[in-house]
């Protein structure tokens, strides 16, 4: 592989209203399709040796909107499972639990459906991401979720999934890892086209 390029969907109404959107299927806003219709110029004309997203509607849609075509969902591109924490704002959990911090502090379990992840469970399924991107001859395309791909930058870099906490990603972004002298490096972060 010698570049990955990481499309963060575009909104949902879970996103824009700052609730915690992991298992819950959520379509796209008109605003997230138009993020991610935005996005095509960027992918227009360019070969990608492989195209991983998100079981998730809002990646799916996201990667049609942009045009990607012939891509495989991947499971482990789900976003951070919540847990009791799932479609609850930082500010309700807050009230019960203040100061609360996901990168610090976690989720709590919820139910069958959520039963919550760690961040190093959410950077175990990121280095399974890693691992089959660099197995590719050529760039290769991720369409998923806000917090799992601050993970994978993290973990492309080398660092504990927690420091994903220092990335901020947007819905209807991209961002793209590489290589500066066989080390792995961001060339670009948290971008619109």
């Amino acid at each position: 592989m010698d570049e990955m390029l990481l499309l963060r969907h575009g909104e949902t109404e879970w996103s824009r209203d700052g609730r915690h959107t992991g298992r819950t299927d959520v379509p796209l806003t008109a605003r997230g399709q138009g993020q991610a219709r935005a996005l095509a110029p960027l992918v227009a004309g360019r070969a990608f040796a492989a195209v991983l997203v998100s079981p998730a509607q809002r990646a799916r849609a996201t990667a049609d909107l942009a045009g990607l075509t012939g891509y495989e969902v991947e499971p482990d591109l789900w976003e951070w499972d919540y847990g009791g924490y799932e479609g609850i704002t930082t500010p309700q959990i807050r009230r019960s639990h203040p100061g609360w911090y996901l990168w610090r502090d976690g989720v709590i379990p919820g139910d069958a459906d959520h039963p919550g992840e760690s961040a190093a469970q959410v950077g175990e399924r990121a280095d399974k991401v890693i691992a089959r991107a660099r197995a590719a001859e050529g760039a290769v395309a991720v369409v998923a979720h806000g917090h799992v791909l601050r993970v994978l930058a993290a973990r492309w870099l080398g660092l504990p999934p927690g420091e994903g906490r220092m990335f901020k990603l947007d819905t209807g972004t991209y961002s793209e890892l590489g290589y500066e002298h066989e080390k792995p490096v961001i060339l670009q972060w948290n971008s619109r086209v």
